[in-house]
């Protein structure tokens, strides 16, 4: 986990790559799957520098013009 990350975002990180562990998840990559969902999840919220890109709509419908 990055530095400067909340005990809460680090309790969560440690259960998700548990749970990972135990449903037979991911395997070898538990750690890294759940940083990266952890990650994510404080992108969205506003918790790091750069927001995330799924806090923006990336693609807009074109109006049709008859």
């Amino acid at each position: 986990m990055p530095r400067g990350v909340s005990p809460k975002r680090e309790r969560e990180y440690k259960k998700i790559e548990k749970k990972f562990e135990k449903e037979g998840r991911y395997k070898g990559r538990e750690e890294e799957v759940a940083a990266r969902i952890v990650n994510k999840q404080r992108a969205k919220s506003g918790e790091t520098k750069k927001s995330s890109r799924t806090k923006t709509k990336r693609s807009k419908k074109k109006s049709q013009s008859p």
